[in-house]
């Protein structure tokens, strides 16, 4: 089923919304989750609470792009459970260790995950994006937002780990030269 008919299933509140979002967008969900989560049953709690978040927001709000706006709700739900647990008891996952190489980027002061949800700070990385090569936004992008490692890149894009690196280390120097210039970092 596509995505408009899926939408307009939730606007009607037919429950057969679920059942088709889960049918298509489960192990989409479930692979940003357990980037994130790094443990199999919570990222299947995860994705379970996705659907009731989808539910619960549409309506009011109608989705453009159904796997982004699903996509955003996992990151924010698996970011939410990462914050309740300690890191250290439960292995992180790719999101800590993605978070502490942006740290260096990052003013100090919040928790990176709270930071990047201000409204200027993510006006100003959208525009840092925006003017990058194809190239280095998807690596970006795949770190960054999707929680891959450093591996799933490489394989993903058919590069070594190690320009994945470098790719990576330079990106995340214009992105620092670039908030220092906006005036976020000193």
């Amino acid at each position: 089923m596509d995505d408009e008919r899926i939408v307009g299933l939730f606007w009607q509140r037919d429950e057969a919304a679920i059942a088709e979002t889960k049918n298509k967008y489960e192990k989409y969900c479930f692979s940003i989750a357990y980037r994130i989560l790094n443990d199999h049953e919570d990222a299947k709690e995860c994705v379970n609470d996705v659907f009731l978040g989808a539910w619960n927001s549409i309506p009011p709000h109608r989705p453009e792009v159904l796997s982004t706006f699903l996509g955003k709700i996992t990151r924010r739900i698996a970011l939410k459970k990462v914050r309740s647990q300690s890191a250290a008891k439960r292995g992180g996952g790719e999101a800590c260790v993605s978070f502490e190489e942006l740290e260096e980027c990052i003013p100090s002061g919040m928790a990176v995950d709270e930071r990047l949800e201000e409204a200027e700070l993510v006006r100003i990385i959208d525009s840092f994006l925006e003017g990058l090569t194809v190239t280095e936004r998807r690596v970006f992008l795949r770190r960054y937002w999707f929680f891959d490692s450093i591996g799933e890149i490489s394989k993903r894009y058919g590069f070594g780990n190690s320009r994945v690196k470098m790719i990576l280390k330079r990106t995340r120097d214009k992105l620092r030269v670039r908030l220092k210039e906006e005036g976020i970092l000193l």
